[in-house]
């Protein structure tokens, strides 16, 4: 997990947002490979192990709806999610963490979130991986930009992505016929894939 992405962390647990606390173990450049994640009120803890922060306390999550997802290039995502400029998050949901690598290559300067990855996929220095359970603890409209893996295309998921969206951000979902929540704007669909932005 990058250490700079502590500061958009939310305990999941239903509370008010406040800081979370970083205490780190091993740590190879920016990334904590090692420690724990603590909520500041209600005390409770997260690990971190092998660069994978566990917010679901030991219990397994549900595995994900399987879905054919459609296969975009980097490029093709790059182009959806609208761009401009360095800096800032965006999180990945479910199989569209495999993306992650291809898009760092073409956004320099933006750091992606993978939450509820695919158990392969291993942390990069512009990729943090999560796993959750059905909340995504980062805190409301802090992402630059959402992609929902096919697997993870299901109402309560793409109501956390769209809480964690800033307001005239884009939300991709690998999946033409998502069940959306209110307050997205539909732009387009096409080759399996809907694209929207948050009124």
């Amino acid at each position: 997990m990058h250490i700079e992405l502590t500061e958009m962390l939310r305990c999941p647990e239903p509370h008010r947002e406040d800081t979370m606390v970083l205490s780190t173990g091993e740590m190879i450049g920016r990334m904590v490979r090692s420690g724990l994640v603590g909520c500041s009120v209600c005390r409770k803890e997260f690990f971190i192990k092998d660069g994978i922060v566990d917010f679901t306390g030991g219990v397994p999550a549900s595995p994900p709806k399987r879905s054919a997802s459609p296969t975009p290039t980097p490029a093709d995502l790059q182009a959806l999610l609208e761009l401009s400029g360095p800096g800032g998050f965006v999180v990945l949901l479910g199989d569209a963490a495999r993306f992650a690598a291809g898009l760092a290559e073409l956004m320099a300067g933006i750091h992606f979130v993978g939450v509820n990855p695919p158990p392969d996929l291993k942390e990069l220095p512009a990729l943090s991986l999560m796993r959750v359970g059905g909340v995504i603890p980062l805190r409301q409209a802090i992402a630059r930009g959402v992609v929902v893996g096919g697997d993870l295309a299901t109402s309560p998921w793409l109501v956390e992505a769209h809480r964690i969206l800033l307001r005239g951000r884009r939300f991709v979902t690998l999946h033409d016929k998502p069940e959306l929540p209110i307050g997205l704007e539909q732009l387009a669909t096409a080759k399996g894939l809907w694209v929207g932005e948050k009124k």
